[in-house]
């Protein structure tokens, strides 16, 4: 090897180093401006968020927040048990009804008799039931569990009956 190509080898490796280390520094300089814009976006959004507030007022507002979470969270349980006292109340209260108008005497004429059947969501309640004739009127309740009675019912107590039953 002689002299003139110990030099080429030598300047090749330059160019080519140099090359590489322009390249870095082109990189680097791409990386920086890139950090550069999303550190600027990130000062805006600082800059609108603490707009007005100093940090004590800033740490009020958080703790405000806070309190008013943790009594949200209050509302809910309560609203939850209230809803379960509800749904208990509901399958208590009369919401099916049945009624059978009749003349229970063929002499009356405008069906003034009726049974009257009032039955919760289980099927548990009552049968009022009245007889009307000319000089007086009689009136009879049966209690009913689980849709029954434990007291035989005339042909228009069962028909109220079942009216209420098959309510839907």
């Amino acid at each position: 090897m002689n002299l003139s190509n110990v030099e080429n080898i030598i300047q090749n490796n330059l160019l080519i180093g140099t090359a590489v280390f322009a390249a870095v520094i082109v990189l680097l300089l791409i990386l920086n401006i890139v950090a550069l814009m999303k550190l600027g976006s990130l000062k805006k959004k600082y800059k609108a968020f603490m707009t007005g507030k100093d940090a004590e007022s800033l740490e009020k507002t958080i703790m405000e927040r806070f309190s008013q979470i943790d009594n949200l969270k209050l509302q809910q349980e309560m609203q939850g048990r209230d809803i379960d006292t509800l749904k208990e109340t509901i399958l208590k209260v009369y919401q099916k009804f049945g009624m059978e108008k009749y003349d229970a005497f063929n002499e009356m004429g405008g069906k003034l008799s009726f049974s009257l059947a009032m039955l919760d969501q289980r099927n548990n309640g009552f049968l009022l039931t009245t007889v009307h004739n000319t000089g007086s009127s009689y009136t009879y309740v049966k209690e009913i569990v689980d849709g029954k009675s434990e007291i035989n019912l005339s042909e228009e107590e069962a028909k109220a009956l079942d009216k209420a039953i098959n309510v839907r």
